[in-house]
């Protein structure tokens, strides 16, 4: 079946926090979810658990965990048992419950920056230290991992790695060399790792995803994967997502620290949505994947052509573009420029830690009408500094 994403469609109605934080004349391009609806499957499924008009507390779908299964073998290879999936409410609640099941007060938690800012504040809400490595900026704007720092970077009170892959802001999609040697360095150190995975759909270019628990047993015993269907699908409003921990004993320190903070179960709509979406979603993802990369490739083409001095490197996956604004004459601050004189919104870079200064991150999973009107209000606010 066809599907038209470049439909625009009015969401200020709705309860959306996209578009309700700044005022009305404001484009939002902030936060992660897409301007895009959903998959009908999805939307049917939703519908008709609605109509059946009564929402006590859910049992989970008797083959959702078979679904997720098949998808990660499919996928990736990588077989797990059925045991070793956790469901969770979000994943910025999965890394915040697995800095907690591995830390005690005091101990260090590594992230490489910059990066999703929520990852920045999760160890201080476990009285912890966050322990930085900030990733090496090439010459032509992509990211790289530098062995030697990361190594460097982990410290004798570090027991964890929270890894963003695909990388949220920068968009890398990691390689197979450089999870490995990421992962041999936290082998060395005995440092659990938390692989932040929400974005491990939306790839570019023929790229594969790779779980960095799937590329090794022994690697796979230390890591707590964190996926969702919400990023892919659009659904982020009904707070579905899940952890795979194969270790039992690392699964049940994990299960520990959720006990009490968060619900052991999704919302009732939460578990219909992910089966949904798992189950009959993929013809969608196949329609939406083209549209999000050709979205990527004019905004590059018009960034470089329009607003001078930005530059912008094609991300590899995710749909949120990190554009560098250092070298642009701007009077101030870009996320406050863009916002003031173009009425756009968007991510300020310093937010998401060091360096991501002069930085803006820019949500380009829209349709292409509304990414045309973003970047004609930001050209036409840079025109008035000639």
């Amino acid at each position: 079946m066809g599907y038209d994403f470049d439909h625009v469609i009015d969401r200020s109605p709705t309860e959306s926090v996209k578009w309700h934080l700044y005022d009305e004349d404001v484009l939002p391009l902030w936060v992660a979810d897409m301007d895009l609806p959903s998959p009908e499957p999805v939307v049917r499924a939703l519908q008709e658990r609605v109509s059946h008009g009564i929402f006590g507390y859910p049992a989970e779908p008797t083959d959702l965990r078979s679904v997720i299964q098949e998808r990660l073998w499919r996928l990736y290879g990588w077989q797990i048992p059925a045991d070793a999936v956790v469901f969770l409410p979000g994943v910025v609640a999965g890394f915040n419950l697995a800095i907690r099941a591995v830390t005690t007060p005091g101990d260090g938690v590594l992230a490489q920056t910059p990066v999703y800012f929520p990852i920045l504040w999760a160890p201080a809400n476990a009285g912890c230290f966050l322990d930085e490595m900030e990733l090496t900026r090439l010459a032509d704007g992509c990211y790289a991992v530098d062995t030697d720092e990361f190594d460097a970077a982990i410290k004798p009170r570090t027991r964890i790695f929270v890894l963003s892959n695909p990388h949220n802001p920068v968009g890398r999609v990691f390689r197979r060399d450089e999870l490995l040697s990421m992962a041999a360095a936290c082998a060395r150190h005995d440092v659990v790792i938390c692989s932040d995975e929400i974005h491990c759909d939306l790839l570019f270019d023929g790229r594969q995803h790779l779980p960095i628990a799937s590329l090794d047993p022994e690697i796979g015993q230390r890591t707590i994967t964190l996926m969702a269907p919400s990023k892919t699908f659009n659904v982020a409003g009904l707070n579905s997502s899940f952890a795979i921990v194969e270790d039992p004993e690392l699964r049940q320190r994990f299960l520990n620290a959720r006990a009490g903070l968060v619900s052991g179960h999704l919302s009732v709509l939460g578990y219909v949505a992910t089966l949904a979406a798992y189950r009959d979603g993929q013809a969608w993802l196949d329609a939406l994947l083209p549209y999000l990369q050709a979205n990527r490739d004019w905004l590059k083409g018009a960034v470089d052509e329009r607003l001078p001095g930005v530059a912008l490197w094609k991300p590899e996956g995710t749909y949120l573009a990190w554009l560098d604004c250092r070298s642009a004459p701007l009077p101030d601050n870009p996320y406050r420029f863009f916002l003031e004189k173009a009425r756009v919104a968007l991510n300020d870079g310093a937010s998401f830690g060091r360096g991501g200064e002069g930085f803006v991150r820019l949500n380009f999973g829209c349709p292409r009408s509304t990414l045309v009107e973003a970047l004609d209000r930001m050209a036409r606010a840079c025109e008035t500094l000639a």
